[in-house]
């Protein structure tokens, strides 16, 4: 299947053809009839299949196919909720790359940065918003956006935001939307929780699933490496100097590990940033797009950031500390193996972890292989020692947000759950 076959204007289709993109990804090739058709949907695919253009193309078209006429004003229609500001921004960036032939204009909000710029761009008049809940809501409060005339909601990463605890402020959304309107769920998973979300939110939804939930690209190459806890950051600079990696991307536990690991990088030669929720906006958007374009060789980010991290044929993800909640096993690699290239996911784990790595294994359903690398041998007499899943400092941004429009501080914690020439098109 092509592009050309399923429906989209010249304008789009032209956009998508600069892009260097020809046929869709099974979860395009689904979910772009299913919208078009204006009908509910709930969609899951692998994360890096290509769920933004999924619901990106299609509204694209339906906003050029039915415009509004006779008011002169630009009517706001179209809301995008996510969980991120890096994905905020990545799903702006496919709006307007592939929307830039139909004259329609969209904006981002999030928090982290100053509103005015934002207000300014939500006055001037809109067709597509897409926003952080936070932020959402604080302009909201300031009646600085109107959402009386929405008719199409996409709520991205939906599993995400429920486990940062964004249910309320979605409910709060929700509520100020007309009743009449086409929503659109795109999740990663299937979990009971999104399944409830569904059930009081979409009509006769029509469901799209094009792999099983929670499993891992087979175009990633999984392998752990058994290390003692105080050999990971070693064996991490061993294996990025002896292999010659050129780009790796690293999560820890926490913003404290993730700072502290590039402190140690940086002493050993290899270049790094550290991307988390503590950053400010400008440092995160330096950290990423460095990191996009090769200038340094390792960006460091904790969970926070692994939704909005897309870079095509990504080589290495590196777990520096396995996560807390299983099923971000699956997110965080799935930043490499993206748009049909191939990917090498290495998990660092000590013997504190063995128990998340069992949890990771039952999930995606394989037992993972394990190569313990001469020099680094782990001692077969450790033990065990209590994982502080976060630190201090992240306890304390968690608390109820009071304001500021942050989408990522003040949230209640997740409980814890066990290049092709012709490439498919995964944005």
């Amino acid at each position: 299947m092509l592009f050309t076959d399923l429906g989209l204007s010249e304008s789009i289709l032209r956009a998508i053809n600069e892009e260097g993109y020809t046929s869709p990804t099974p979860i395009q090739a689904k979910s772009i009839p299913a919208v078009l058709k204006g009908g509910d949907l709930l969609a899951a695919a692998q994360t890096g299949t290509g769920k933004t253009a999924g619901f990106t193309l299609p509204i694209l078209q339906r906003l050029i196919s039915a415009p509004v006429t006779g008011s002169g004003k630009r009517v706001l229609r179209v809301l995008i909720l996510t969980p991120t500001r890096e994905l905020a921004a990545q799903v702006q960036e496919s709006v307007v790359t592939y929307g830039k032939y139909t004259g329609l204009k969209s904006t981002v909000i999030f928090g982290g940065v100053g509103a005015n710029p934002q207000i300014k761009a939500i006055a001037a008049g809109l067709d597509i918003l897409v926003a952080t809940p936070g932020r959402l809501l604080d302009l909201m409060s300031q009646n600085c956006v109107s959402l009386s005339a929405i008719e199409i909601l996409v709520l991205d990463e939906a599993d995400r935001m429920l486990d940062m605890g964004f249910l309320r402020d979605i409910k709060k959304i929700l509520a100020a939307l007309p009743k009449k309107r086409q929503n659109l769920l795109f999740s990663a998973t299937f979990s009971t929780e999104i399944k409830a979300l569904a059930d009081g939110l979409l009509n006769a939804p029509e469901l799209i699933e094009v792999a099983r939930s929670n499993s891992a690209n087979e175009a990633i190459a999984q392998l752990i490496h058994p290390v003692d806890r105080n050999q990971k950051h070693p064996l991490l600079a061993h294996l990025i100097k002896t292999n010659q990696w050129q780009q790796v991307l690293v999560f820890t536990r926490t913003k404290h590990g993730a700072n502290k690991l590039v402190t140690q990088l940086e002493k050993d030669g290899i270049t790094s940033m550290a991307i988390h929720g503590n950053k400010s906006q400008s440092a995160r958007t330096k950290a990423l797009a460095d990191f996009k374009a090769e200038k340094i060789t390792v960006l460091v980010a904790t969970d926070i950031a692994a939704r909005g991290i897309d870079i095509d044929q990504l080589p290495h993800v590196v777990n520096y500390d396995l996560p807390n909640v299983s099923e971000d096993y699956v997110h965080r690699i799935g930043r490499t193996g993206r748009a049909g290239s191939n990917g090498v996911a290495v998990s660092l784990v000590c013997v504190d972890e063995h128990e998340m790595l069992r949890d990771i294994e039952k999930l995606i359903k394989q037992k993972l292989p394990q190569e313990v690398i001469v020099g680094f041998e782990p001692d077969p007499n450790a033990v065990a020692q209590p994982i502080q899943l976060r630190s201090q400092q992240h306890q304390q941004s968690r608390k109820p947000r009071t304001g500021g429009g942050s989408s990522e501080g003040g949230r209640k914690p997740a409980a814890k759950r066990t290049g092709a020439p012709k490439r498919s098109f995964n944005r």
